[in-house]
C-alpha cells in the first residue's frame, strides 16, 4: 500500500484550478466493463476511488499493452480509462472487505458497478442494503440487459449487445456477415448514458437527501443509437440493410485521391443543393465531361441512385481526384462551400485544430512510461478539465482511502492481516 501519488501533474502557475465536481465522491467498483463512466466524473474533479479486487481490475489485462509488457500497469485501455482516480485493493468476498465498502459508501455520492444482476446483493452490497447505511447514495448498475426481465441473467458482452440491439445488422458490407465496430461501442454508450443519468440523480440527491438506483441496459443503449432504422420500419415497413462499401448516390461517398481518400457529398441533401456548386467547380477545373453533370437528370435522386449515374460520375471525378491530395481537394471544396473532407488515418489525427486546443495530453504511467492520450472534448470556462494524475497502480491509495473513510490504524491493520485489502 502506498499513500503517495507519484503521478501528479502540476498545473501551470503551480496550482490546480477549481473543478466542476469538486466535493463529489464516487466509488467505481471495478467490474467486467471497465471504468469509462467513472473517468468522466474523475476528469471533472470528482474524487473517484477505483475499488479493485486484490488481483486487480479486469481491464488491467486488456490489450493493447505498453511495449508488450505483462504487468498490471501495461494496459493502454486501463491507463486511459482511469486517469485522475485513486485505487484501493479490496476483497469484497470477505466479511471485512464488505464492511469496509459499506463504510466508504457513507461518505460517497455515487457508486458505479457492472456486475451481473444479483452479485452485489448476494454480497450484502446491493442498493437496498447500502441505502440503510448511506441513504444519500446513488447506485449506478450497468449490465447487458438490465436488472430484471427474461434476459437479465443472460451472459452478455459488447458483441452480444450490438447484435441483440440491432446495430450489428447495419454494420458491414451487404455481401458479408455483419461486422462489429472496433472499440466496444455498446459498452461506451452504456457508460455515457449511465454518467448522464447518474449526474442527474446525484443532483437530485443533493436537493432531497435521498439517493436512488439507476438501472442501465447496454442493449437498450444500443437501440437508442439506431438512427432512423426503427422509424423506417415503423413508418414504411422498410428494413434498413448494410451498405458499407456501396455508394448510396452518385457524387456522395468515398473517393480515392492522390494520398488517400476523401468523402464528398454532392447530392442527396436539401434537394441536391450542392450539385450545381460541384458541377461549376469541376467545369472551372477543366475536368473532362463535367459539363454533362448540369443536365436536369442529375437533380433527381432516382437517377443519382442508379448504377449508370454512379459509374458516370466516377468516370468524370476520379481522374481529377487522383491528381490532387486530400488537403488540396478539401481547400478547393471549402472555397465553394462544397462538403468534402479528408479521411484521416491515425497518423493524421494531431491536426492544427487539435494542437490549438491542446486536445492531446501527456502523462506518465505508474510503470514509468510516457504516454500521450486524448484529453477532454469539452471546455468549461470557469472550471476547466485537467489531467491531474495518471492511472494509479493497484492499491496505491488503499491506506489513504480507508483513513478518509473513517478507519482507524488498528482497523486497517486488521483488514491487512486478514488479507481483505492490499
Amino acid at each position: 500500500m502506498n499513500d503517495v501519488n507519484k503521478n501528479v501533474l502540476p498545473a501551470a502557475g503551480g496550482g490546480l484550478p477549481a473543478q466542476a465536481l469538486d466535493g463529489v465522491v464516487v466509488l467505481d467498483v471495478a467490474g467486467p466493463w471497465g471504468g469509462y463512466c467513472g473517468k468522466l466524473f474523475a476528469d471533472m474533479g470528482a474524487e473517484v476511488v477505483l475499488v479493485e479486487p486484490l488481483s486487480g481490475a479486469a481491464s488491467r489485462r486488456w490489450e493493447p499493452r505498453i511495449q508488450g509488457r505483462e504487468d498490471l500497469d501495461a494496459s493502454l485501455v486501463f491507463q486511459y480509462q482511469n486517469t485522475n482516480k485513486k485505487s484501493i485493493a479490496l476483497d469484497l468476498d470477505t466479511r471485512e472487505g464488505r464492511a469496509a465498502l459499506r463504510r466508504l459508501a457513507q461518505r460517497a455520492h455515487l457508486l458505479i458497478e457492472s456486475e451481473a444482476p444479483g452479485v452485489m446483493a448476494a454480497r450484502g452490497l446491493g442498493y437496498e442494503a447500502l441505502r440503510e447505511v448511506a441513504p444519500q447514495l446513488v447506485m449506478l448498475s450497468i449490465t447487458a440487459f438490465g436488472q430484471d426481465g427474461p434476459y437479465a441473467h443472460w451472459h452478455g458482452s459488447d458483441l452480444v449487445a450490438m447484435a441483440m440491439g440491432g446495430m450489428l445488422y447495419l454494420a458491414g458490407y451487404k455481401d458479408t456477415a455483419p461486422m462489429v465496430a472496433f472499440g466496444e461501442q455498446a459498452v461506451g454508450a452504456a457508460h455515457l448514458f449511465g454518467a448522464v443519468a447518474a449526474m442527474a440523480a446525484v443532483f437530485d440527491a443533493e436537493a432531497s437527501g435521498a439517493g436512488q438506483h439507476i438501472d442501465v441496459s447496454m442493449q437498450e443503449c444500443v437501440v437508442m443509437g439506431m438512427e432512423n432504422a426503427v422509424q423506417f420500419y415503423d413508418l414504411e415497413g422498410t428494413i434498413r440493410r448494410r451498405n458499407a462499401g456501396e455508394q448510396r448516390l452518385a457524387g456522395t461517398g468515398v473517393f480515392q485521391c492522390k494520398d488517400g481518400y476523401v468523402y464528398l457529398m454532392a447530392g442527396g441533401v436539401g434537394g441536391n443543393r450542392f450539385w450545381p456548386d460541384t458541377t461549376r467547380w469541376l467545369v472551372e477545373e477543366g475536368v473532362e465531361g463535367a459539363g454533362d453533370l448540369s443536365q436536369p437528370c442529375w437533380q433527381e435522386n432516382e437517377f443519382l441512385s442508379s448504377k449508370e449515374a454512379k459509374d458516370r460520375f466516377l468516370e468524370i471525378f476520379q481522374p481529377f481526384a487522383l491528381s490532387h491530395t486530400k488537403a488540396e481537394l478539401q481547400a478547393k471544396g471549402r472555397e465553394r462551400r462544397i462538403p468534402i473532407a479528408p479521411i484521416n488515418d491515425t497518423s493524421e489525427l494531431d491536426t492544427a485544430q487539435r494542437r490549438h486546443r491542446n486536445y492531446f495530453v501527456e502523462t506518465v504511467s505508474a510503470g514509468g512510461t510516457s504516454l500521450r492520450m486524448p484529453g477532454a472534448p469539452y471546455m468549461l470556462s470557469e472550471t476547466p478539465w485537467s489531467l491531474r494524475t495518471a492511472a494509479p497502480s493497484l492499491g496505491q491509495h488503499t491506506t489513504q482511502v480507508l483513513r478518509a473513510g473513517g478507519c482507524s490504524e488498528d482497523e486497517i491493520d486488521v483488514l491487512t492481516n486478514k488479507g481483505s485489502v492490499a
